[in-house]
């Protein structure tokens, strides 16, 4: 598996509205869907664009496929990407690539693609944060709605709360008792491990310093070193074993329920914060108005790529849950999570302010 450096942008790239966050939004809560996330089935006369389409879908792909992180390497993104492009290569019969542009809790890979040629040849894997929390604080320069294009979920993963060696306390609610200051890392501003300490912070009023990353090995390597007290961050294999060798403490999980793997461990919920109790949506997007025939082809691939038990027990032993949604179910998803994470950021109000631009 090849991964490469992000190359010098040279496609011409295709405009994005600039419009004000709550009507590039609208659609998002209305009944509506925008007609670049339909999936239309019925027969029709055809016209030359559409002829057009098919044709270039048929002989998709026609070079090596690009598939972009929004978050770096050494994280559970990077793990589940890399296994997915192995498996991927031999379907499609080109390469698949894998790098990384990570930044801004996802935004910037979003960025990246709402810029990117509609051609079936490059996609974001990514939580859904990127859609659904930075809208509402003012951090995009892109549509949600119209440039991205959600097309395959691949898991659900929970949040693991832990404690590092720097935390003098055995459960999170004595380590909300602590006196000064708690520092408590995330993997950035507006990801779920961020909305999860502020609605901790805001419930328990204790003296919360967030220390934000930017994913991945470092935030681990810094745990272990005791740069802060708590990470709160997507559950990962790494992380899991590190808690088993007792290195790092499982304090708590954002999921509907405990953990198999780390029972006595509570979710947030039971912690006595239930807005805290988040996970999150990982999958795969594509720029928007890649035409409906390429779409339909790289779910094709991707429904069949993962529809073995292999791959779900492989998600299965690092805690995640296997997800098989399609571009309808996977938005509509997006649509939920858009208005329910909305919500925890209204009410969290300034706690938020330095994730707004």
């Amino acid at each position: 598996m090849s991964v490469l450096s992000p190359p010098a942008e040279s496609a011409k790239r295709r405009p994005t509205r600039r419009r004000a966050l709550g009507l590039a939004l609208g659609g998002l809560i209305g009944a509506r869907t925008a007609p670049a996330l339909a999936v239309t089935t019925s027969p029709g006369p055809a016209t030359p664009g559409l002829t057009a389409a098919a044709s270039n879908a048929a002989a998709w792909p026609q070079r090596p496929l690009r598939l972009r992180s929004a978050y770096p390497a050494g994280g559970v993104s990077d793990e589940v990407l890399r296994a997915l492009a192995a498996r991927l290569a031999p379907r499609l019969g080109v390469p698949v690539l894998v790098d990384h542009l990570p930044g801004a809790g996802g935004a910037l890979a979003m960025d990246w693609l709402a810029h990117a040629e509609p051609d079936g040849q490059a996609l974001v894997f990514s939580a859904t944060s990127p859609l659904t929390v930075s809208p509402h604080l003012g951090r995009l320069r892109y549509d949600p709605l119209r440039d991205i294009q959600p097309l395959f979920a691949v898991m659900a993963v929970p949040l693991l709360v832990v404690g590092t060696p720097a935390l003098r306390a055995a459960t999170l609610a004595e380590a909300l008792r602590l006196p000064g200051p708690l520092r408590w890392a995330s993997s950035g501003l507006a990801t779920s491990g961020h909305l999860a300490l502020e609605a901790v912070r805001l419930a328990s009023g204790a003296p919360i310093v967030h220390v934000p990353y930017k994913g991945g090995g470092q935030q681990i390597s810094d745990a272990l070193g005791g740069q802060f007290e708590l990470l709160s961050s997507n559950v990962a294999a790494a992380q899991l074993a590190l808690v088993r060798q007792g290195r790092l403490k499982a304090l708590a999980v954002g999921a509907d329920s405990p953990l198999p793997s780390l029972p006595g461990v509570p979710t947030l919920a039971q912690a006595g914060y239930p807005e805290a109790n988040l996970g999150s949506t990982f999958g795969l997007f594509a720029p928007g108005g890649t035409p409906a025939p390429l779409l339909d082809a790289l779910h094709q691939a991707l429904a069949a790529t993962t529809a073995d038990e292999a791959w779900r027990q492989r998600l299965i032993a690092a805690d995640n849950l296997p997800l098989q949604l399609g571009r309808a179910a996977f938005t509509a998803r997006v649509q939920a999570e858009w208005r329910q994470r909305g919500a925890l950021v209204r009410r969290l109000g300034p706690a938020l302010d330095e994730a707004r631009s």
